[in-house]
C-alpha cells in the first residue's frame, strides 16, 4: 500500500533506479530483482509502512553501501556515526534506508550465500527481496499458525521470541514482530497493514498469504 503513488513511483525510478513494470491510476509494480513488489494506493488517510529487505551479491557490500548512500539518507545504527549492522548469527551485515512511504527498507549481504559477482553494483545488482515483516499481537502465535499451515519452519539461525521471530531460510524468511515493537535500527513502531505475499515453501509449495 502507498498513500501517494506519484511520489512511489518517482522514488523507485529515481533513487532505487529500478524501471516501472506496469502502472494504472491506483496501482504501479516494479521489478526489483526477480521480486516484483506492488504498490497499491490506499483509499484512506492511513500512512502504511513495511519493512522489507533485498538481497545484494556477499561481495558487493562496499560498492552497495556507496551508491546508495550517494543517491539517499541511510539510518543511523547504535550511534549517528555508523550506518552498518552486523548480525553474528545469521553471518550477514545490512544498512537501512527509507523510501517516500516511509517504509524501512534494507540491503542485505548473506555471506553463507554462494551469490558473488565481477560486475560493478547498480540497481540490476539487487537479487530479490529476502525478508519481509508481519505485525501482530504475538508473533510467536502469529509463526505457530503459519508454520501448521505453510510448513515454513523456525530460521535455524535465531531462535524465536515471544516478540520476534524469523521464519524461513536465507533465500526469503517472513520476519515476525509484535504490535508496538519497534522496527530496529530506528524508533518506529511496527503496525500491521494490508499485505500481500506470494511464495514458495521449503518443499517447493507456492502460497498466497494475505493480510487485512
Amino acid at each position: 500500500m502507498s498513500d501517494n503513488i506519484i511520489e512511489t513511483e518517482l522514488f523507485y525510478n529515481n533513487v532505487l533506479n529500478v524501471k516501472t513494470e506496469d502502472k494504472s491510476p491506483n496501482t504501479v509494480s516494479f521489478n526489483v530483482g526477480s521480486t516484483k513488489i506492488i504498490f497499491i494506493q490506499t483509499k484512506t488517510n492511513i500512512k502504511p509502512v513495511y519493512h522489507f529487505a533485498f538481497d545484494i551479491p556477499n561481495n558487493k557490500f562496499e560498492e552497495a553501501f556507496e551508491w546508495m548512500k550517494a543517491r539517499t539518507q541511510l539510518i543511523p545504527v547504535i550511534d549517528e556515526n555508523n550506518f552498518v549492522s552486523k548480525f553474528d548469527l545469521w553471518n550477514a551485515k545490512s544498512f537501512y534506508f527509507y523510501d517516500n512511504n516511509l517504509n524501512l527498507l534494507e540491503l542485505i549481504c548473506r555471506f553463507d550465500m554462494n551469490n558473488e559477482t565481477k560486475k560493478t553494483f547498480d540497481s540490476s545488482s539487487i537479487l530479490y527481496a529476502s525478508e519481509i515483516g508481519i505485525v501482530s499481537e504475538s508473533a510467536s502465535q502469529t509463526a505457530d499458525f503459519l508454520t501448521n499451515k505453510y510448513g515454513i519452519k523456525e530460521f535455524t539461525k535465531q531462535a524465536g521470541t515471544d516478540s520476534f521471530t524469523a521464519l524461513g531460510d536465507d533465500y526469503g524468511l517472513l520476519v515476525l514482530v509484535n504490535n508496538q515493537r519497534n522496527w530496529f535500527p530506528t524508533n518506529d513502531l511496527a503496525k500491521s497493514f494490508p499485505t500481500k505475499i506470494v511464495f514458495d515453501n521449503e518443499a517447493n509449495e507456492n502460497y498466497i498469504l494475505e493480510i487485512e
